[in-house]
C-alpha cells in the first residue's frame, strides 16, 4: 500500500472508533438520567406514601396541585360536552323490553336491541348454552343473552336451570360504529334458528325503528368519545428504556403486548395507559405520554387527577417537561379549566344513564 492509502485507512479507523465511543457514552447518558431518576437517593415523590399531595402512589392517593404548579395537557377531542348534552330520547326507550335493574347484566335495554324469544315450556340451560354458543359476534358487533325464570328473575344462562323466556340482544353501537342493516338482518336470521331448534317464538322489532336508534345512539357515543392526554419531553438527554421500563413497572405500570404501559385502577381495570411513542427496536426515547380514556373510568377513581399528578412527578424525576402537542406549557388555571370540563362531562353522561366507567360505557366505548 502506498503512504496515503494507510494514511486514509488510519483516519478511517480512527472515526469508526470516534463514533462507537460517541454512541456508547450517548447511551451511557441516557441509562444514568433514568438511574439518578429512579434510584435510591432521590426522594421518590411517585413511591413515597408519606407525599400524598404530589403524585400517585402504589396505594392510589388522591393527587392535589400546589398554587404553583404548571403543567400541560392535550385533548384529542376539540372540547369536552357540557352537562346538557344527552342520550336522545328515542334512545332511552329502546325496544322497551326490559326494565332496568340494579345488578348490570350483559344484556341492556338502554344499548342493545334486545329480541324476547319466549318457550311454550320452560327449557332447561344447558340446551339453550349448547344453541347459543357460537352466536357471540355479528360483524363487529357482541352479542349476548339472558334468561327469565318462572319466578319474573333474569340472570345469565345457567347450567341447571329453567327459564321460560330468553332475551338476546345484539349491541346498537360501539367505536366502530352503529349497527348496519346487514348486521341486523345477520342477527335475525341466526336468532330464527336458534328459535326453530328450541321451539321459541321470537318477537322481531322493525328494521327501520333499531337502525335508527342505532345511528342516535352512535351520536352520543361520537359526542362523548373524549381522550387526555399529557406528555412528557426531555429536556436534552434522552432516556434508555431497558432502564426505564423496569423503573416504571417498579412504579406500578402493566406493560401490554402493544408496548404501551397500563397503571390499573385496582380493580381489573385501566386507570391510564403509558407509551414511549418509540418503536421496538429502539433502545432511548424522549417522549411519554399519559393517555385517559375518559368514559371508560368512574369518576370516583379520579383518572384525570391522577393521571396529571403521575405526569407531574415523572417530568420531575426525569427531568422532563410536561408538553402539548405544541411543546408548550399550560398554567394551573388552565388545569382547573379542564378539570371542571372533566366533571360536566361526567354529569352528562350520568344523566344520560350511562356513567363513566359503568359496564354499559365500557361496552360502548370498546
Amino acid at each position: 500500500m502506498t503512504d496515503l492509502q494507510l494514511s486514509l485507512l488510519a483516519v478511517s479507523g480512527t472515526l469508526v472508533v470516534g463514533v462507537f465511543i460517541f454512541n456508547k457514552w450517548q447511551e451511557y447518558k441516557a441509562k444514568k438520567t433514568v438511574e439518578n431518576a429512579f434510584g435510591d437517593g432521590h426522594d421518590d415523590v411517585l413511591l413515597n406514601p408519606a407525599q400524598p399531595d404530589d403524585a400517585l402512589s402504589l396505594q392510589r392517593q388522591e393527587p392535589v396541585f400546589s398554587s404553583d404548579e404548571i403543567i400541560s395537557i392535550e385533548s384529542e377531542e376539540a372540547a369536552l360536552p357540557h352537562e346538557d348534552s344527552v342520550l336522545p330520547a328515542a334512545a332511552e326507550t329502546v325496544n322497551g323490553v326490559m326494565p332496568q335493574s340494579e345488578k348490570e347484566l350483559p344484556v341492556d335495554e338502554l344499548i342493545d336491541c334486545v329480541i324476547p324469544l319466549e318457550f311454550d315450556v320452560p327449557v332447561r340451560g344447558e340446551k339453550i348454552l349448547a344453541e347459543i354458543s357460537e352466536l357471540k359476534y355479528v360483524g363487529k358487533k357482541p352479542v349476548h343473552f339472558i334468561g327469565q325464570s318462572h319466578t319474573g328473575e333474569r340472570d345469565v344462562i345457567a347450567t341447571g336451570g329453567a327459564y321460560t323466556t330468553l332475551f338476546a340482544g345484539i349491541q346498537m353501537v360501539s367505536r366502530s360504529g352503529p349497527l348496519t342493516e346487514l348486521e341486523y338482518s345477520e342477527f335475525i336470521m341466526k336468532l330464527r334458528a336458534i328459535a326453530d331448534n328450541l321451539n321459541a317464538h321470537p318477537d322481531i322489532p322493525d328494521m327501520n325503528s333499531v337502525i335508527s336508534n342505532a345511528r342516535e345512539l352512535h351520536q352520543f357515543v361520537a359526542e362523548h368519545d373524549a381522550q387526555l392526554s399529557l406528555s412528557i419531553a426531555a429536556n436534552g438527554t434522552t432516556w434508555a428504556l431497558h432502564t426505564l421500563l423496569p423503573a416504571l413497572e417498579k412504579l406500578g405500570f402493566d406493560q401490554r403486548p402493544d408496548g404501551r404501559l397500563m397503571m390499573p385502577d385496582g380493580d381489573g381495570g385501566s386507570l391510564f395507559t403509558l407509551s414511549t411513542n418509540v418503536g421496538v427496536s429502539e433502545t432511548v426515547t424522549s417522549r411519554l405520554t399519559l393517555l385517559l380514556d375518559v368514559p371508560c373510568v368512574a369518576p370516583s377513581r379520579d383518572g384525570f387527577g391522577a393521571m396529571a399528578a403521575c405526569a407531574k412527578s415523572l417530568a420531575t424525576r426525569l427531568n422532563g417537561a410536561i408538553v402539548d402537542d405544541g411543546n408548550q406549557l399550560i398554567s394551573k388555571a388552565a388545569i382547573d379549566e379542564i378539570a371542571g370540563q372533566v366533571n360536566e362531562f361526567y354529569t352528562a353522561m350520568a344523566e344520560a344513564r350511562i356513567p363513566a366507567g359503568s359496564m354499559r360505557a365500557q361496552r360502548l366505548f370498546s
